[in-house]
């Protein structure tokens, strides 16, 4: 198919605004991260105090990395569909470069010497050291940081190499199932690569911690790729009208050889 000079334009466009959108939401993720939110307690229930695995008073507390993640996912199946590995490949090994640059940046500013006026600051009739606040929100240890780029990388390779597996075997049909199947199971070895690396290596949990906490967040993240299905398809749909149905086609039909 020659493509006209509208359709290229479009596909450049399409391709932009996805991958800006999938790595501006991986690298809020990162830094979002550092606070640990309760789920029952944000969404106003009690705590659980659940036993599992032997572990009493466990309850539903996570990373608020989660809160955008899901994004992530979506943005990974769509650029799959249309523009293929390659697209999901070049979009993965960049957002891991501009995660490791943002870390930099924000070590680098953490580094500063703050100015005199600036360092204690009033909020709430209460007194706060700004720089020490700060330090302490924004900054991550190296482990937790490789951790990351690594889980990050990894998973992503394991979606994209799924998502085409069942795509050759399902041609255009059922992307529900190449997309939460290829994601559920990227997710699982995400979660299980971060939190390994970065905590149960260096010995900050047990063994029972470790399989405590990464159920916990891998259950979070297997109900979310289930609830953004309908989206998938949505955004789908309206990347459809965008492109129109034949250059639609033909770039699905490529990304399937890519």
């Amino acid at each position: 198919m020659q493509l006209t000079t509208e359709q290229q334009n479009k596909k450049q466009k399409l391709f932009l605004v996805l991958g800006a959108f999938f790595i501006a939401n991986a690298i809020v993720a990162e830094f979002i991260g550092a606070k640990i939110f309760s789920v029952e307690n944000t969404l106003g229930f009690s705590s659980m105090n659940l036993t599992i695995f032997g572990l009493d008073h466990q309850n539903l507390n996570m990373t608020c990395g989660v809160l955008l993640w899901p994004a992530v996912f979506l943005m990974t199946d769509i650029i799959n569909e249309y523009f293929g590995q390659k697209g999901v490949r070049f979009f993965s090994y960049l957002g891991a470069i501009l995660i490791a640059y943002a870390f930099l940046g924000v070590f680098a500013a953490m580094k500063t010497t703050p100015a005199d006026w600036w360092i204690m600051q009033s909020s709430n009739g209460e007194e706060i050291n700004m720089d020490k606040a700060y330090n302490a929100v924004f900054g991550q240890g190296l482990l937790i940081i490789i951790a990351s780029i690594t889980a990050f990388i990894i998973g992503q390779l394991v979606d994209v190499f799924l998502f085409h597996a069942i795509k050759k075997r399902t041609g255009h049909r059922m992307m529900w199932l190449r997309s939460t199947g290829s994601t559920v199971v990227s997710q699982f070895i995400d979660t299980f690569v971060v939190l390994g690396i970065a905590f149960y290596l260096p010995g900050k949990m047990t063994g029972q911690q470790f399989i405590v906490t990464a159920m916990v967040s891998y259950l979070y993240k297997f109900i979310i790729a289930l609830l953004v299905t309908p989206l998938l398809y949505l955004v789908h749909k309206w990347v459809d009208g965008y492109l129109g149905k034949e250059f639609s086609e033909h770039l699905q039909l490529e990304a399937m050889g890519s």
